[in-house]
């Protein structure tokens, strides 16, 4: 028995390849899924069945695609409803895969479809689930996706998977290994670790929604508490789930289209598309085109793309670091963004020698962030998360999350000098492209953000908590 985590971490997202006696199961596969045929191939192993945990919010599953290729049937739990075909397992269904067994535990509370696969070895003993979005390490997965108005409420999601945690999974041995379907940055759940494999015993020690006196009202509770809004793109991303999508090598075809200086000039001016630049933020900052949005690769890419860009039908011009084009291509399409006209031949330096306009963002150390502050009050935004802000942050400093940028616009100086910052620079250069985009250019970027503001001896003040008294 070979059991493979195939963990993506731009994503935070954990595939498995479960190969047994020369067959294979792929659960909740990346939307490329020619790795796991080649995988398969070079065991001299064949795919016998993809299964799915649930229709998927944050990404774009290749369920579908790999259906396609192999012929192996995609497997889901009671309830699901996609319309390609599919077999609808029986809750405590079992699927023989050479010398090994996999059980389908019906676990709805993160959505109602979903479901955490249960494997039993060689001698018939449970080894390991693969528990999806049903259970994370250190939280369980948000029930606030699948709520319908009028019909069906968060605190109603949550009551059904207090029940199944208690029901299905808290019964297990303490021996079974725990394989999630997310790790720490996901927005499927609250405070996932960062680790991505655990035994159950371990969970249920450290784990507040496996605390075996807990009420379900305290349950509710807990898990309700301080929910975000989810980003914009996931009922999307669920739809291409449960009805299909493009083929992804036809994306790749389509989207890597090498345009000059003239053409990609022209693209931008016939279509609405948004011009992405990919790049370091220092790139960024020393040269770009206007009105370009600056999301870089190297940072968490897709799932900013999807929270600010938000409708996967935005059509995209993109600039790269040069020979990155296919990686940028294949890692917006993991989050449903298909509609990539094309992308600037040569890159940006191509872009500045056909004499081109090109902008800049200011940017400085924390040491003249530092002195501007000591000569008198200037501006300060901080574009971390309410977490991050409400820790520690400098003084008189405004809180303007990234996430909720556009909610917030109102609040920048029309013509005063502000600063901007995140923890290390990658979200405030995010943040000063989309403000420059609108018309903002009165900004100047603190360079290393709040780590390096810190390092300078800025003053910074502690979240105290208000008095319950």
């Amino acid at each position: 028995m070979k059991i493979e985590q195939i963990y993506t971490g731009c994503l935070a997202q954990g595939a498995y390849y479960i190969e047994s006696n020369g067959e294979v199961a792929i659960i909740d596969p990346l939307r490329e899924v020619q790795p796991y045929i080649e995988k398969a191939k070079k065991n001299n192993a064949t795919i016998k069945y993809i299964f799915e945990t649930h229709f998927h919010a944050d990404f774009v599953s290749g369920h579908v695609t790999l259906s396609k290729e192999t012929g192996a049937p995609i497997i889901y739990g009671p309830l699901a409803t996609p319309s390609f075909e599919a077999i609808i397992a029986k809750d405590n269904e079992e699927f023989r895969l050479g010398n090994i067994t996999i059980k389908v535990l019906h676990t709805p509370g993160h959505t109602m479809e979903s479901s955490v696969f249960l494997l039993k070895d060689e001698n018939g003993k449970d080894h390991a689930i693969f528990s999806g979005d049903t259970l994370f390490l250190g939280d369980v997965g948000r029930p606030d996706l699948a709520q319908k108005a009028g019909e069906i409420t968060e605190e109603d999601l949550a009551g059904y998977l207090f029940d199944s945690l208690r029901n299905k999974i808290m019964p297990l041995a303490d021996d079974v290994i725990v394989y999630p379907a997310h790790g720490a940055g996901s927005a499927c759940g609250k405070n996932l670790s960062k680790d991505t494999v655990d035994t159950l015993g371990n969970q249920k020690k450290t784990n507040y929604a496996l605390r075996e006196d807990m009420l379900k009202a305290e349950f509710i509770k807990e898990v309700t508490h301080g929910l975000l809004p989810p980003p914009q793109y996931f009922p999307l991303n669920v739809k291409m789930n449960k009805e299909g999508y493009d083929d992804f090598n036809e994306v790749l075809k389509r989207s890597a289209q090498a345009l000059s200086p003239n053409a990609f000039e022209a693209a931008a001016n016939d279509t609405d598309a948004v011009i992405l630049d990919v790049r370091h933020q220092n790139d960024f900052a020393q040269g770009h085109i206007p009105r370009s949005i600056f999301i870089g690769l190297d940072g968490g890419f897709a799932p900013w793309v999807g929270a600010l860009i938000a409708d996967v039908k935005q059509p995209i011009l993109l600039v790269t670091p040069d020979g990155r084009e296919e990686e940028t291509i294949t890692r917006l399409s993991r989050v449903g963004f298909d509609q990539v006209i094309g992308f600037l031949d040569g890159g940006f330096e191509n872009w500045k020698n056909a004499s081109k306009e090109y902008d800049t963002v200011s940017s400085v150390e924390a040491s003249v962030f530092k002195n501007a502050l000591n000569d008198g009050e200037v501006p300060v935004f901080d574009v971390r998360k309410d977490g991050e802000y409400k820790s520690e942050h400098v003084l008189d400093a405004n809180h303007t999350p990234l996430d909720y940028l556009n909610e917030h616009l109102s609040e920048f100086p029309d013509k005063d000098t502000f600063y901007v910052h995140c923890a290390g620079g990658y979200r405030s250069m995010i943040a000063a492209s989309i403000l420059k985009s609108r018309g903002i250019h009165n900004l100047i970027d603190v360079k290393g953000g709040f780590k390096a503001i810190k390092e300078a001896g800025v003053d910074v003040t502690d979240y105290v908590c208000p008095s319950t008294l």
